[in-house]
């Protein structure tokens, strides 16, 4: 596994996490192939998930694609048309306040959109593990105010670490993250 930013090496030593977030750690630090060239990583997603077919290259956006393949590891379904980043304020049930693995969904210029797991927030942003941020599965900060859907994945019974949690506030704030 790749290590994460020391702001966020709290999140190795905290156990149980919620299944989702244990999956997009582990995939922490994958990057696309610069040029015309393509990660065989993200394409071997596209296989995984039933999108080899629509899912060509890793020019195209991936955060849906990012959110399919750790849905599905984590056992969770995966919503109708996943490379549509808006689509998956469908998935699981809405949520009143974010807490550790939930699923937030952004809006992003005209129309698109953007999706991540929750693993934090400051005062006006949440931090979000996320793939296709900066072209590679990372932590950014995104602000509050695009955020147009929170999302809990369905749970029998939710890991004791889904809760929210307070960070500092450091970091560019992200405004496009492909």
């Amino acid at each position: 596994m790749n290590p994460l930013p020391s702001a966020y090496g709290w999140l190795d030593e905290l156990r149980p996490l919620p299944r989702m977030l244990e999956e997009a750690r582990k995939l922490y630090g994958t990057f696309e192939v610069p040029g015309p060239a393509s990660n065989p990583l993200i394409l071997e997603w596209a296989k995984e998930v039933g999108l080899a077919r629509t899912y060509l290259e890793d020019g195209i956006p991936w955060c849906g694609l990012f959110m399919a393949v750790v849905a599905k590891r984590g056992g969770k379904p995966i919503v109708e048309g996943p490379l549509w980043a808006r689509n998956w304020a469908k998935f699981g049930k809405a949520a009143d306040k974010a807490q550790l693995g939930d699923m937030l969904v952004f809006r992003r210029g005209q129309g698109s959109g953007h999706v991540g797991l929750y693993v934090g927030e400051d005062y006006g942003a949440y931090h979000v593990l996320g793939g296709n941020q900066s072209d590679g599965v990372t932590i950014t900060r995104i602000a509050k105010e695009r955020c147009i859907a929170v999302r809990r994945p369905a749970y029998r019974k939710a890991p004791a670490t889904a809760k929210p949690v307070q960070l500092a506030a450091t970091g560019t704030l992200s405004t496009n993250e492909a």
